[in-house]
């Protein structure tokens, strides 16, 4: 059995996820679909602290685009990738509507991701609606469908009209055709958002379907556990086991151990292990590499946790934190927050990571100019908070940007 060192590891996975692309001078809707072919889906989030979360995966490997591709590519003909529930709430390749026909009918049995005690005789009439007046909104609907919102209601406190429109697009009956600038959903007909070939497609089986997306995934990953390979399309791990078998027996993974991992792993047959990853980038807590967070820890040594649900005054390192990139590792970390008002790019707080190079504040600086150029926003400001804010401050200084 072939053996990997951590590091190996590591730049085989920032490889599978595009870190050694070339760069195009001016991204394109082509730049784009390499980057959805190589992360596979891009996680949707309504944090906007920042910037939307599917925005950033984009930015952290093409550079600075023009963020209209993302309208160009999902919500204007001939559409491809549209939004499910694919990892969570998803971009995805418009190809693998097919292959998730069969969650769309788990969805159905089990009434959506937690079941909902809305009136059935809603779905049809909600239904006919979005066939007569699609795209629409939950908002749009609520008036004609939604009675009185109770404060102990799930979801939320979702409105009926929003409760059913969820359930009928995780079971595949409608599909999202794009949101308002205010980030809500419009819900459409699957025949007016997906190509017609698309949906003419085949359904594949069940094991087929399985198998499609454990090999996405492990194509994703570059290297991973079953744990890692379950987590990408959050599949079962008595399917994604099965799934594993067969792409092994076809030769399609390979069965490898990784110095330091304490469970088996498996190497995708065109996985590339190249001699430097020259990434300098800033990840979206929803990154692909760093989502799932054992992984995280595992190839990078980067203990990793979201804390926007955590009371302040018990936040480690703030809010939005993001990890930054530096060749192969994860160095520092950093609070920010895109204060539109004002056009800051605000350093809440800035932490060096154990090891972290002594050239990291410069970078970190570089990059911060580069992400605040994307943003439109004018001046960098960093806060005194964290071991690395002072000499990042300095460095944001000597290139000129400052509050």
């Amino acid at each position: 059995m072939q053996s990997l060192s951590h590091l190996q590891a590591r730049r085989i996975a920032l490889a599978a996820q595009g870190f050694t692309d070339r760069a195009h001078a001016t991204p394109t809707l082509a730049t784009l679909q390499r980057t959805l072919a190589r992360t596979g889906v891009l996680q949707v989030d309504s944090v906007n602290v920042l910037q939307r979360a599917h925005y950033m995966p984009l930015y952290s490997r093409m550079g600075a685009y023009d963020q209209d591709l993302i309208r160009k590519a999902s919500a204007r003909a001939p559409r491809r990738m549209v939004e499910y529930w694919a990892h969570v709430q998803a971009f995805m390749p418009v190809d693998l509507w097919p292959v998730m026909r069969h969650r769309m009918d788990r969805y159905r049995g089990e009434r959506g991701k937690w079941g909902f005690g809305a009136d059935p005789g809603l779905e049809p009439r909600i239904l006919a609606a979005v066939r007569d007046r699609g795209p629409v909104t939950a908002r749009g609907l609520d008036e004609e469908f939604s009675g009185p919102r109770l404060k102990d209601n799930w979801g939320w406190n979702w409105s009926d009209a929003r409760r059913v429109l969820d359930y009928l697009f995780l079971a595949g009956d409608v599909a999202i055709a794009g949101r308002t600038s205010q980030f809500e959903v419009l819900y459409d007909l699957p025949e007016r958002v997906l190509p017609a070939d698309v949906l003419a497609l085949p359904t594949p089986t069940r094991a087929e379907a399985d198998l499609d997306l454990v090999r996405r995934a492990a194509r994703s990953h570059g290297v991973g556990t079953v744990r890692c390979l379950a987590d990408y399309y959050r599949m079962s791990m008595a399917d994604t086991v099965v799934a594993i078998e067969t792409l092994v027996e076809a030769g399609e993974l390979s069965a490898v151990r990784v110095q330091g991992w304490d469970k088996p792993a498996f190497l995708h047959q065109e996985a590339k292990l190249p001699r430097r990853i020259g990434a300098r980038t800033l990840l979206s807590p929803f990154d692909p590499v760093v989502w799932e967070r054992d992984r995280a820890e595992a190839l990078f040594d980067f203990r990793y946790r979201i804390e926007i649900y955590v009371p302040p005054g018990k936040r480690i390192h703030g809010y939005y934190v993001l990890p930054f990139l530096l060749g192969d590792a994860l160095v520092a970390r950093v609070d920010l927050k895109a204060d539109r008002a004002t056009g800051r790019l605000l350093v809440k707080a800035a932490y060096a990571e154990a090891g972290a190079p002594a050239e990291t504040a410069e970078e970190l600086a570089a990059e911060l100019i580069r992400l605040a150029g994307w943003l439109q926003l004018t001046s960098i400001v960093v806060e005194p908070h964290g071991d690395l804010a002072p000499a990042l401050a300095a460095a944001a200084a000597s290139a000129g940007w400052r509050g």
